[in-house]
């Protein structure tokens, strides 16, 4: 690509070379700036006084920012307002219980078998990245294009479209109408968008205070139902798998539901380049989020049942509203406070580490190049950002995409089975590769085969039509694929949109740089 270079007031000149390097000419003729941090400078012309030193994202990200990225991302509205569903397929307390506390142990070995990958495979972008080494690149094409398209996009809109319909209820006097939640939740998308566009440290600490945030909220949830156990408030705990459902079907549903209330236990794994120390931290981060989420859901759903009986759990909308109702009196507008918490914190998450998808994708000529580039102050992946915020924001607008997500839902369980199969198959064939953390074999073999079941089990018990539909959508990507990474036509329009974008605003290539 031909170089550009832009003139600023501040007389200095920003251009791209071909190496993906930023240049600068500073206007006294010297090699420092003082408003920027210049330790990663590769090359000095004393002639010319210029500097080239590449771009590339900040390690922002240490045990506390990830540890919170992953509760945040996992923790959502759904243990406030309605974890019923568990409940109802399993038929007893004391089955569904069991079935919050197996979920947990296999999104552990999920992320266990993450860790090795990502410490193994220091690239962001998660299972791309990880099958993309393995497989090739179809398969991470398709990832990425099911991704980037609907899984990631989809639950930013359901997110902030959940933080809409809460907020409504503080203002009852307006009613509650489509136009206004929907409002709302593109305002939460565009607002969370400027603030990993500007900086990824604030990012990152806004995700460690919601996520505190909310967990403080279900810390209260906690400790009100110890005190209720104390006071002996255990008849729903007594003789507690009586009815419980000995239907496989039933029990494989309730797992259904029980691990999708645990999705988002691999987000870190999406921001591998940007966290501190990842051969210690990532592992670490990854195993503390688990383990807090799963012992917070079980003392969580013991604390409802000392304030509700089963049948009035399965029956309410709110769960936690009406926990706080009965136990917290005049301090119960604490547990919305919460839901909106929790679900903007979410929502945060999941656009936080779905933009680097987009942005690994576009580096590695997957998706147009402009997406990879990041912001030469602010060292922001800008246009991952900006572009996945703005397919949110387009899923908002019509509404009723909670149907969508529903039957594209079983993708992720196959991409999650593929991404831990990789581990295996690269045990095999880069036996060459540097393993920091290496877990034993039979943990990703027992996940990959309850993947299986669990792509497999919902068309077999419930065949749709609409099963084919997400199927052949994922399919559809090789129409992309083919011409334009297999055959790598490319559209003039590209180059153009690329310099113009890159011009106005001041985003530059950012190469991958292994670790040392």
């Amino acid at each position: 690509m031909e170089n550009k270079a832009f003139q600023k007031d501040d007389g200095k000149q920003y251009g791209t070379v071909d190496n993906g390097t930023r240049q600068r000419t500073f206007p006294n003729g010297t090699d420092k700036d003082d408003s920027h941090d210049y330790e990663n400078v590769k090359e000095k012309n004393d002639s010319g006084g210029v500097s080239i030193e590449p771009i590339k994202l900040k390690r922002s990200v240490g045990l506390i920012s990830g540890t919170s990225l992953i509760v945040g991302t996992i923790i959502g509205s759904g243990i406030f307002i309605s974890p019923t569903d568990v409940l109802d397929r399993t038929g007893s307390v004391g089955l569904s219980l069991v079935i919050w506390s197996l979920s947990g142990l296999l999104a552990l070995l999920g992320a266990l078998s993450y860790s090795e990958l990502g410490t193994m495979i220091r690239k962001s972008g998660g299972e791309y990245a990880y099958m993309k080494e393995a497989y090739g690149d179809v398969m991470a094409f398709l990832f990425a294009w099911t991704s980037v398209i609907v899984i990631r996009t989809s639950s930013v809109a359901i997110i902030s479209l959940t933080f809409g319909e809460y907020m409504a209820t503080f203002f009852p006097m307006c009613g509650s109408p489509e136009n206004i939640k929907k409002l709302v939740a593109i305002v939460v998308i565009v607002t969370i968008a400027v603030v990993n566009c500007i900086d990824t440290t604030l990012a990152a600490r806004m995700q460690v205070f919601f996520t505190a945030a909310k967990l403080i909220a279900l810390m209260i949830i906690v400790v009100g139902g110890l005190i209720r156990l104390g006071q002996g408030h255990v008849s729903q705990l007594e003789d507690s798998f009586k009815g419980s459902e000995t239907n496989p079907s039933s029990i494989a549903l309730a797992f259904y539901n029980a691990l999708w209330a645990y999705d988002g236990w691999n987000n870190l794994n999406y921001v591998t380049e940007e966290i501190e120390d990842p051969k210690k931290n990532l592992p670490r981060a990854n195993i503390i989020a688990v383990l807090l989420v799963t012992i917070v859901y079980i003392l969580t759903n013991i604390s409802y049942l000392t304030a509700m009986t089963a049948a009035e759990l399965l029956s309410v909308d709110a769960v936690a509203v009406t926990w706080g109702d009965r136990l917290l009196g005049g301090a119960a507008i604490l547990m919305p406070l919460a839901v909106l918490f929790s679900t903007f914190g979410a929502a945060n998450g999941t656009l936080f580490s779905g933009g680097r998808v987009v942005y690994v994708a576009s580096r590695e000529g997957h998706l147009p190049e402009v997406l990879s580039y990041v912001h030469c102050k602010r060292v922001t992946p800008m246009p991952s950002i900006v572009f996945t915020a703005l397919i949110s924001i387009a899923m908002v607008i019509p509404g009723n995409i909670g149907s969508l997500i529903d039957f594209f839902s079983f993708t992720a369980w196959l991409f999650y089975g593929l991404t831990v199969g990789s581990l295996i198959l690269l045990r095999f064939t880069r036996k060459d590769l540097e393993r920091p953390l290496k877990i034993p074999i039979i943990i990703p073999i027992i996940f990959v085969l309850i993947a299986c079941y669990l792509v497999i089990g919902p068309i077999v018990q419930d065949p749709k039509i609409e099963f084919l539909y997400a199927f052949l959508f994922v399919i559809g990507g090789l129409l992309f694929y083919i011409p334009f990474v297999y055959f790598k036509i490319e559209l003039r329009m590209f180059a153009k949109v690329t310099d113009f974008f890159q011009l106005l605003c001041e985003i530059v290539p950012s190469p991958y740089e292994p670790d040392d």
